[in-house]
């Protein structure tokens, strides 16, 4: 039988008493709260962000009864009241049916957005200017502290193109976590696993001196570690990444590795491998392979990074197979391999080859009398030392010895007059001289002797930096004695002549670790006499140490019976 209508209303009801009447204890915490949420919505007391954050009572709505809602109406109450107080007479309509009280009260409303505006923008001019916020009185404090926000974020973007030169930029370091990440699942990381490349103390020295442009002179060990290759990689791609932002075009190979074996070869592309994802390709060329096999694969592509040894590179650039006309970095690796197996005229091609001047890196443990003349070839501007040992032959790499043996006072400085006038005669760069005396009167007679040759000296005054610039010459010379000698920097001096020696073969090394820091081209004279023979051995060790000449003058004080 079919119900009615009301036993139908009457069973809908019950089971909607039963509900109300039911427990809320009853039921879980989660069902509970949609049952609240549910009941707020309806009845129309729900904020529009109710589920992003929860109003909190204010001084204008003290117990919360807008349910934080905004109230418009004090602003139409003043909105009215200024319209009414600028305006005179208001009728309903004017003759042609518009409503006079309504354009009064947009016209002074858009003069007032007109106004703020320009106070606005003098504000962010006023701080450009003046570099500190200048906010008007009327502005809240509110106001204020958005404006100086906005006006961060401009001077944030007016930084640079690619933001702050203090550290490295994002692309860099992702380029070290990829090769990290790699490096670790092939369990070849060099060092601690836990400690990052991008930590490595090495690596930020080489990406300032990088991106100051200098050339490197890396005296540490024969060849480069994995972490140095990683930062180097990492570095010469964000350059790559910055270039092509900013529209300019870049050489294929831009990196050019040379290393004295395959093994090395091999070794360096598998850190350079994971760069492959960023786009940065790098080709391995070496005896191991045939030369037609690598002619067809370097026509084939474009590798930003090449590794290759000096012989097969010879062969491909002899063959047209690959331009390194436009690299832009060069790195050599292992120089006394290079030495040792008679590649240096196969350096030299290779650098001939290369139109403009590349930055350069060069690692090397011992740089001996026989490869200067090919290190200062490669190291032609300002360079940067970078070295993780402190040992004297590392600190002291590149810088000549040269021992001059005169008995006479009057000898030993006419000698050293004649070797700066050879100094400036060879090298038209700017170069600076300092001479070491052993007292201040002898100081005083060599200066006025420089003076007399028209040099331009610094003078004898450490604290006193002054130059007098009386001569077109582009040798600075500088004059101490002794006792003022540890309180100038020696590192700036390309050449150093020790008239008198030292007391001491401590206070020699120091000078020999510490002079031209920022040149290939160091040479330190010293004269040396009878007075000093307790020395002349110890000296004998350090110059065959270092790779020096030995002069037999100075073999002769050892053994007097010491012939050629």
């Amino acid at each position: 039988m079919v119900k009615g209508e009301d036993a139908v209303r009457r069973k809908k009801n019950k089971v909607i008493r039963k509900r109300m009447q039911k427990d809320s204890s009853s039921v879980s915490a989660r069902v509970a709260a949609i049952i609240a949420a549910k009941q707020r919505r309806k009845s129309g007391k729900r904020r529009m962000c109710e589920g992003m954050c929860f109003g909190l009572p204010t001084p204008e709505d003290p117990f919360n009864d807008r349910h934080g809602k905004k109230d418009f109406t004090s602003k139409k109450a003043k909105t009215v009241q200024s319209s009414q107080r600028d305006g005179g007479s208001v009728s309903k309509k004017d003759s042609g049916g518009r409503n006079p009280e309504k354009s009064e009260k947009r016209e002074p409303n858009k003069e007032t957005a007109i106004n703020r505006k320009k106070g606005k923008n003098k504000s962010v001019a006023s701080i450009r200017k003046e570099g500190q916020p200048q906010a008007a009185p009327s502005k809240p404090a509110k106001e204020n502290a958005k404006l100086i926000g906005n006006v961060r974020e401009i001077h944030a973007k007016n930084r640079g193109l690619y933001g702050s030169s203090d550290c490295p930029s994002k692309f860099l370091i992702l380029c070290l976590n990829s090769i990290q990440n790699a490096l670790l699942h092939d369990d070849t990381l060099n060092g601690n696993k836990d400690k990052h490349l991008l930590v490595n103390t090495w690596g930020f020295e080489f990406w300032k001196c990088g991106s100051a442009g200098l050339d490197i002179l890396e005296t540490t060990g024969t060849c480069s570690s994995t972490d140095q290759v990683a930062w180097m990689a990492s570095t010469a791609a964000d350059t790559i990444a910055r270039k092509e932002k900013e529209g300019l075009s870049v050489g294929s190979p831009f990196l050019l590795f040379l290393v004295p074996s395959q093994e090395k070869a091999i070794k360096v592309r598998s850190v350079c491998k994971p760069l492959k994802s960023l786009g940065i390709h790098t080709v391995s060329v070496h005896p191991g392979a045939s030369l037609e096999h690598q002619i067809h694969g370097l026509r084939s592509c474009e590798p930003e990074f090449l590794v290759s040894t000096p012989e097969r590179l010879l062969e491909l650039i002899s063959s047209k197979a690959i331009d390194i006309s436009g690299v832009s970095l060069l790195v050599v690796d292992g120089f006394e391999a290079f030495v040792e197996g008679k590649f240096l005229d196969n350096i030299k091609s290779i650098r001939q080859s290369i139109s403009g001047d590349p930055q350069t890196v060069l690692f090397g443990n011992c740089f001996g009398h026989t490869s200067s003349s090919v290190v200062q070839d490669l190291l032609v501007g300002p360079i940067s030392r970078l070295s993780l040992s402190n040992s004297i032959i590392s600190q002291s790499a590149c810088i000549v010895q040269s021992i001059h043996l005169s008995a006479s006072e009057d000898g030993k400085l006419s000698e050293g007059i004649k070797i700066l006038d050879q100094a400036c005669s060879m090298h038209s760069l700017l170069q600076k001289v300092l001479f070491i005396v052993e007292t201040d009167s002898t100081a005083q007679m060599l200066l006025t002797t420089v003076k007399a040759k028209g040099y331009p000296v610094l003078k004898d005054s450490i604290s006193d930096g002054s130059q007098v610039a009386n001569s077109d010459r582009s040798t600075l010379i500088s004059v101490t004695d002794k006792e003022h000698l540890w309180a100038t920097d020696i590192g700036e001096f390309d050449v150093i002549i020790v008239i008198d020696f030292f007391s001491s073969m401590d206070d020699y090394i120091k000078i020999l670790t510490r002079m031209a820091r920022h040149t290939v081209n160091g040479i330190l004279h010293s004269f040396f006499s009878s007075e000093n023979t307790p020395l002349a051995k110890p000296l004998i060790e350090l110059l065959e140490r270092c790779d020096q000449t030995v002069p037999i003058a100075l073999m002769r004080l050892v053994c007097p019976e010491f012939v050629i």
